[in-house]
C-alpha cells in the first residue's frame, strides 16, 4: 500500500512517525503527491516510472547545488519508486494570478510575480546546464527530430483525427519534416524545461520556485518561453506578453548573446509547435481518458492557434491550410464566436432618446454629431440618408465629419485593442444627431466599416430611426 510505504520512508528519514498523510490534488501526471505531517512537514511522492523519478531526483539535486529555487529531495527508496521532498506550500503561480487570468487585467503584484518567474528561467536553462549530465534525462537526453515527430504525430492521431477532419497525410508529413528542420536549425547546449508553465511554478514567501522539470532535456531556449507565454488558459494580454518577453531576453542576454529580431523569428516556430503538442495532449487526456480539465482547455488552445495563424507560415503551406480549417470547425468556431468581441454600433435621434445597451454594460461611447454641418437644413437632402451618395458627398466635401471621425476612430480603436487583449465580448458605440438621418447614419456606417476592416471583429450595426440593421461577421 502506498500509505504504508510513505509511513516507512518518513520514519526512515526523520526517525519519528508521521501524524497524518493527506493526498494532494494532481493534474495530468501519473505521480501522486502526499503532504506528510509530523516532526517535519514533507511531501511524499509515489511515481510509477522509476526512470522518470530518477530524472527528477538527479535534476533537483543538480539544480539545488547551483543555487536554483527547486525543492530539495531528502530521501528516496532504492528503486526510486518513492521519495520525500521539501514542502513549498500550496500556492501555484497559476492560482496566484487567477484574477488576472479571468479578467485579462493583471495587477501590479501579479505582473511582478510573472516578471520574477520569466526572468529566473534563463538561470535554469543556461546556468543549470553547466556540468549537467543529460544521460539522466527521461525519456530522451535531447530535443531531437524523433521527439519532435512524436509530438507532431501525437497531435495528428490524438487530436486532428479525433475531430473527423479529412486531410492528406503525406502532405502533412512533408510539412512536419519542414517544421522539424526549423526547430533543429540552431544547436544548443542549454536545458529545455519542456513543461514550463504557471502550474509548474510554486510561490513561496513571494518568490517563484520551479517544480515538475523531470521531462527536461538538452534543447533550445525558445521552447520554454513559448510554453509559458502561450499557455492555453493563461490569458496574457498581448501587451503583457511583449513586456514579459522583453524581460526574458534581457535576462537571457546576461548569459548568451541575443539578437532580438532573430530570436522573435525563431520563437514563432516554437509557439506553433508547442500549440500543436498541447492540443495532442489535450486530445489524449480529454477525448480518450475523459478528463474534463483538458477538454475545457481545448477552446483556449484553439484560440491561441487562430491568433497565431493571422500571420502566415509560408514554410508550411499545407499544415497551415489544415490548421485554419481546424479552427473553423463548428465545434470550435461556435465557442470562439461566443467569446469573441462584438461591437454594437447605433445611429439615433436625440429627440427619441439615447439607445439602451442590451449587453447591460451601460452604453459604451455616445458621440454627439450635432455640431457638424447638417445636410438636413437643405430641402434637397430631406429624402436622403447618410447612406446615400448626395449626403455622403455633402458631408465629405464639407470636411467637418472627416476630422470628427478621425478623433472617434483613435479613441474607439484604442478601446477595441484593449477589449481584445482582455477578452471582453461586448462594446457599444452610438452616434446621435437631431433627426438620426444624416450625420449619425454616415458616422455609424463609416465606423462599422473601419472596425471590421481593421480588426475583423463582429459588428452589429443598427440605424435605429431608419429601421436598418446590418451584421458584419467576424473574420476567423
Amino acid at each position: 500500500m502506498i500509505i504504508d510505504e510513505l509511513h516507512k520512508i518518513y520514519y526512515s528519514y526523520t526517525g519519528s512517525r508521521a501524524r497524518e498523510i493527506n493526498e494532494l490534488p494532481s493534474s495530468g501526471s501519473n505521480r501522486r503527491y502526499f503532504r506528510i505531517t509530523g516532526s517535519q512537514t514533507l511531501i511524499g511522492v509515489s511515481g510509477t516510472s522509476q526512470e522518470e523519478n530518477g530524472a527528477f531526483i538527479y535534476m533537483a539535486g543538480h539544480f539545488r547545488r547551483k543555487g536554483l529555487p527547486v525543492p530539495q529531495v531528502y530521501y528516496w527508496t532504492g528503486d526510486k519508486s518513492f521519495y520525500l521532498q521539501e514542502d513549498l506550500g500550496d500556492t501555484l503561480l497559476f492560482d496566484a494570478i487567477e484574477k488576472g487570468r479571468k479578467s485579462g487585467v493583471f495587477d501590479e503584484s501579479e505582473r511582478r510575480l510573472l516578471h520574477k518567474t520569466i526572468e529566473l528561467l534563463p538561470s535554469v536553462q543556461v546556468a543549470g546546464a553547466h556540468d549537467f549530465d543529460f544521460s539522466y534525462c527521461y525519456p530522451q537526453p535531447a530535443f531531437n527530430r524523433r521527439s519532435i515527430l512524436w509530438d507532431l504525430n501525437y497531435f495528428k492521431y490524438c487530436f486532428l483525427k479525433a475531430t473527423g477532419m479529412d486531410f492528406q497525410e503525406d502532405r502533412l508529413e512533408d510539412d512536419f519534416q519542414q517544421l522539424s528542420d526549423a526547430l533543429l536549425c540552431t544547436p544548443s547546449d542549454t536545458f529545455l524545461y519542456r513543461d514550463f508553465q504557471s502550474r509548474n511554478v510554486m510561490i513561496k514567501e513571494g518568490e517563484p520556485w520551479f517544480i515538475d522539470f523531470q521531462g527536461g532535456r538538452k534543447g533550445p531556449v525558445y521552447y520554454d518561453i513559448a510554453s509559458f507565454l502561450w499557455q492555453a488558459k493563461a490569458n496574457y494580454p498581448e501587451g503583457l506578453k511583449r513586456e514579459l518577453l522583453a524581460g526574458y531576453m534581457t535576462a537571457l542576454s546576461r548569459y548568451l548573446p541575443v539578437d532580438e529580431a532573430d530570436f522573435l523569428r525563431r520563437l514563432r516556430h516554437f509557439v506553433l509547435f508547442r500549440t500543436l503538442q498541447v492540443l495532442g495532449a489535450y486530445g489524449f487526456r480529454g477525448y480518450f481518458e475523459k478528463k474534463p480539465h483538458f477538454i475545457q482547455s481545448v477552446p483556449f488552445a484553439i484560440e491561441n492557434l487562430r491568433r497565431l495563424l493571422r500571420e502566415d507560415f509560408p514554410e508550411y503551406p499545407y499544415l497551415c491550410s489544415v490548421l485554419r480549417a481546424l479552427t473553423r470547425l463548428k465545434q470550435f468556431s461556435d465557442d470562439i464566436q461566443r467569446r469573441m468581441l462584438e461591437v454594437k454600433i447605433v445611429s439615433f435621434a436625440y429627440k427619441k432618446g439615447i439607445p439602451n445597451d442590451p449587453a447591460g454594460n451601460g452604453g459604451g461611447f455616445v458621440f454627439d454629431c450635432r455640431a457638424i454641418n447638417n445636410p438636413g437644413k437643405y430641402e434637397r437632402y430631406n429624402h436622403f440618408t447618410g447612406l446615400d451618395e448626395p449626403v455622403v458627398r455633402f458631408l465629405e466635401d464639407d470636411g467637418e465629419i472627416t476630422r470628427f471621425l478621425e478623433h472617434v476612430q483613435t479613441i474607439v480603436d484604442a478601446c477595441v485593442k484593449r477589449y481584445l487583449d482582455r477578452g471582453f465580448t461586448n462594446l457599444m458605440v452610438s452616434f446621435g444627431c437631431t433627426g438620426g438621418r444624416h450625420r449619425s447614419v454616415y458616422s455609424a456606417q463609416r465606423l462599422a466599416e473601419h472596425l471590421h476592416s481593421a480588426f475583423g471583429v463582429k459588428i452589429h450595426l443598427t440605424h435605429r430611426e431608419q429601421n436598418i440593421e446590418q451584421i458584419f461577421d467576424a473574420v476567423l
